[in-house]
């Protein structure tokens, strides 16, 4: 019983405590190439608005620890699905996200950027991707589904730590 609950603790300690299979399974979708900063040279063909707009069309989907599709999501899986469905890959842990791109000031913030925050532990432990003006779509709780919120609510607000340009 005491193993049970030791594994039941871990596994809800942060977003991406568990990481699933890898989704597109092979041969079901084409594989994610690297995302790079949009430039015209680079022929990256989704804009942030695009990436953004698959993020809304995912409201409502369940949360789920480790989950990285429509049946269920944590809050990595969802970027990385969100990003994969645009032939974009992307790290799949918070921490991996955090990394990941060019960091960008909140003023210059985009629809597509990755925004993140400490919820659970110090650090990068929770992450959205921003559509625009003050709000942003995640992937929120083991209680909640893909939703959209305000960065600047007192809740976010007060845990935003950052915010990452991916495309």
């Amino acid at each position: 019983m005491r193993v049970l609950l030791i594994v039941v603790a871990a596994l809800s300690t942060a977003c991406a405590a568990a990481t699933p299979q890898p989704f597109p399974r092979s041969g079901s979708v084409p594989r994610p190439r690297a995302a790079q900063p949009a430039t015209p040279s680079t022929g990256v063909t989704s804009s942030g608005y695009e990436v953004s707009g698959t993020a809304l069309q995912l409201r409502g989907a369940p949360y789920r620890n480790g989950g990285a599709d429509p049946a269920g999501f944590d809050c990595s899986g969802f970027v990385w699905y969100v990003f994969a469905q645009h032939g974009l890959a992307v790290p799949r842990t918070v921490l991996e996200q955090f990394q990941a791109g060019q960091t960008i000031d909140t003023s210059d913030l985009q629809p597509g950027d990755l925004v993140f925050f400490s919820t659970t532990s110090p650090g990068a432990s929770h992450v959205g991707i921003a559509i625009g003006g003050d709000s942003f779509v995640h992937a929120p709780s083991s209680s909640g589904v893909v939703r959209v919120e305000r960065i600047g609510a007192p809740y976010w607000a007060s845990r935003f730590i950052g915010a990452r340009r991916i495309l």
